[in-house]
């Protein structure tokens, strides 16, 4: 599972002409079940997104493909960790740490 952190690096005003786009890029990603939630940091200075893929090399492919990082209006941080311990609505993303 992967932590996507984006840091706004362009104004405002910048960032609210590209959110369409960006919108629509986190909508086909929550439909092929990549991505489980997302949302703006507050203060309003970036977003998290929560997903799951086979591996990093995968989850860094996509996060170029954002509108926001292909405009150059992000930075995007991409911690991964194992969920060994979730809420019942996330239990199918269970992992037991490696031996």
């Amino acid at each position: 599972m992967f932590i996507l952190e984006l840091t706004y690096t362009a104004p405002l005003e910048r960032i609210d002409a590209l959110l369409p786009a960006h919108v629509a890029w986190l909508e086909q990603h929550y439909a092929n079940g990549t991505f489980l939630a997302s949302g703006r940091k507050v203060p309003r200075d970036g977003g998290v997104i929560i997903a799951v893929a086979e591996n990093r090399d995968a989850i860094e492919a996509l996060a170029a493909t954002d509108p926001f990082a292909q405009a150059g209006a992000t930075a995007c941080r991409i911690t991964e960790f194992v969920p060994t311990t979730t809420g019942p609505e996330l239990s199918p993303y269970c992992e037991s740490l490696p031996a």
